[in-house]
């Protein structure tokens, strides 16, 4: 890990400090995406197969979750497994349910004049599961429960084939603990073109979205960026990208957890990056070589190493200015790993989740704790959330005026728009108000 001291560096320098790894902004990568999409746009679903064996081995699948495919996967599993991965889905549910928006009361703005806000599903939503490497059916659990809790009616699950070809068991029984139906086999940026476009594939048939979710790697968050760009394109939930982890930590850490949890997220992809904040020289001292240790152990020890070249350690003098340093950099996963965890808190603004003190480990709320996992990265915690029930849903003013109200509020909107110079306007307002 590269390190700083902040109190040293410039404003260049600490930009240079908080920077993204290049390759996720890098020209191929951005080159490729936009041949794909525009190749998909021409040629449909034959582009999307021809992209598929090309950059996956395999051409897209479409597997229907029927109760004996569910069967098998269960049974390919331990009952540790299946009762984790059912607990997991009902916190979610839970904790969703919960935090679903509700349609507002009526506000009476002047007397006839009232509002209010109401909220409606969307039609539809795709949803991009990671896959390749490691089958992140977690990720699957974080967006398909939100979207049925919002009532979506279409929810269609992407997620890329394995090496071998087959689909883990974990990720069939997943998807079927979140109630869906069935699962596409197809990932990178191909499947978001499917997603964008609609593709007619050997299997059936993808229909277009309305809006499009879940992380990915740098080709598909790209995609995700290019699609939503496009005239007429879906929208998307957030810049998704490679996972990042702050942690901030005083000088009465603990580095073997410290350590430990920089390290669950170096091994997510050589594109994800780690940074530990401190107060301590001595402390930092301590985590990095924890995490030297650590890393020989692990199975993705290669990944990880990858990463941690990418990841930073930054010195500050206190931690008011560890916080001031988060905020700039506005990290996915942010770990609180202080004396004062829970006051520190008001010291934050832009993260995409926070988890407070030594216990709450990024961990549990990748897995378990209720939120959803599918946050912002690239500093988009600067201004957007995670997602949410409310992220699978539109809000709509609905305004209802009385005659009485219209004769009292329609001569002040008449004005305005005449001052705007819009006549026609202000007509339709006087004829409200009998003038």
């Amino acid at each position: 890990m590269k390190r700083f001291d902040w109190s040293t560096l410039d404003a260049a320098g600490r930009i240079a400090a908080l920077a993204r790894p290049l390759r996720r902004s890098e020209a191929r990568v951005t080159d490729t995406v936009r041949d794909i999409l525009e190749d998909v746009a021409a040629r449909g679903g034959q582009a999307v197969t021809d992209w598929s064996v090309k950059l996956d081995g395999a051409p897209p699948r479409r597997l229907a979750l029927t109760p004996g495919v569910v069967a098998a996967a269960r049974d390919q599993l331990r009952p540790a497994d299946t009762r984790s991965i059912r607990i997991a889905a009902e916190n979610v549910r839970i904790f969703h349910e919960a935090t679903r928006p509700e349609d507002s009361n009526w506000v009476e703005i002047t007397p006839g004049v009232r509002s209010r806000l109401v909220w409606r599903p969307l039609q539809s939503a795709g949803l991009y599961v990671p896959g390749g490497s490691a089958p992140l059916f977690s990720s699957l659990l974080m967006m398909a429960i939100p979207a049925a809790v919002a009532g979506v009616s279409r929810r269609v699950a992407v997620t890329p084939p394995s090496k071998s070809g087959a689909t883990h068991p974990a990720m069939i029984f997943a998807a079927a603990e979140a109630g869906l139906d069935e699962l596409w086999l197809v990932g990178g940026a191909q499947a978001i073109a499917a997603l964008t476009f609609g593709a007619e594939l050997e299997d059936g048939v993808i229909e277009p979205c309305d809006k499009l979710f879940g992380p990915g790697n740098a080709w598909v968050a790209e995609a995700k960026k290019q699609a939503s760009g496009r005239p007429g394109g879906p929208a998307v939930d957030m810049p998704a990208g490679p996972s990042e982890l702050m942690v901030i930590a005083d000088r009465r850490a603990d580095p073997v957890i410290a350590a430990a949890d920089l390290l669950s997220q170096a091994e997510h992809d050589p594109d994800a990056q780690v940074v530990l904040v401190c107060d301590s020289e001595r402390m930092i001292d301590e985590i990095l070589a924890e995490v030297e240790a650590q890393l020989p152990s692990l199975p993705r020890a290669d990944i990880a190493r990858a990463s941690l070249a990418e990841g930073r350690a930054v010195r500050v003098a206190d931690l008011d200015t560890a916080c001031a340093v988060a905020n700039a950099y506005g990290p996915e996963h942010l770990a609180l790993q202080t004396e004062d965890a829970e006051e520190r808190v008001a010291k934050i603004s832009a993260a995409g989740a926070v988890f407070v003190g030594t216990f709450a480990a990024e961990t549990l709320g990748d897995y378990a704790a209720g939120p959803s996992h599918v946050l912002p990265t690239d500093g988009a915690a600067r201004t957007m959330g995670g997602i949410t029930t409310a992220s699978f849903m539109t809000s709509m003013s609905v305004q209802s005026v009385t005659r009485a109200g219209a004769a009292d509020l329609a001569p002040v909107a008449a004005r305005l728009a005449r001052l705007e110079g819009l006549e026609a306007h202000a007509r339709a307002a006087d004829l409200r108000a009998g003038t």
